[in-house]
Parts: structure tokens; C-alpha cells; sequence
């Protein structure tokens, strides 16, 4: 009966981890695209001017 227990309590905990790196791996690449576009509008914003120039 313990094997039983312990057995269903190893199995419940390896569906947390699987979420748990999976929601890891998400927030790595919507890192990685938030500072990709804040790089691009940077870029963008260099390279194209915004009209106010100073006079």
C-alpha cells in the first residue's frame, strides 16, 4: 500500500515539473522577443526622423 502512495505522489509531482519547465521555456522566448522589438524600435528610431527637428 506505501508503494501504491509513493508511486501516485512521483507521478503527480512530474506533471509540475512539465508545466514548470514549459512555462519557464515561454517566458525565455517572450523575453527574447520583447527585447528584440524594443531593439528594432531603437534602430528604427535612429534611422528614421520623427519630424521634430530642433530649430
Amino acid at each position: 500500500m506505501r508503494w501504491l502512495v509513493l508511486a501516485l505522489c512521483v507521478l503527480g509531482t512530474t506533471g509540475c515539473a512539465v508545466v514548470a519547465v514549459a512555462d519557464a521555456a515561454v517566458t525565455v522566448v517572450a523575453t527574447g522577443v520583447k527585447v528584440g522589438a524594443k531593439a528594432v524600435g531603437a534602430v528604427v528610431d535612429v534611422v528614421l526622423p520623427d519630424g521634430d527637428a530642433e530649430k
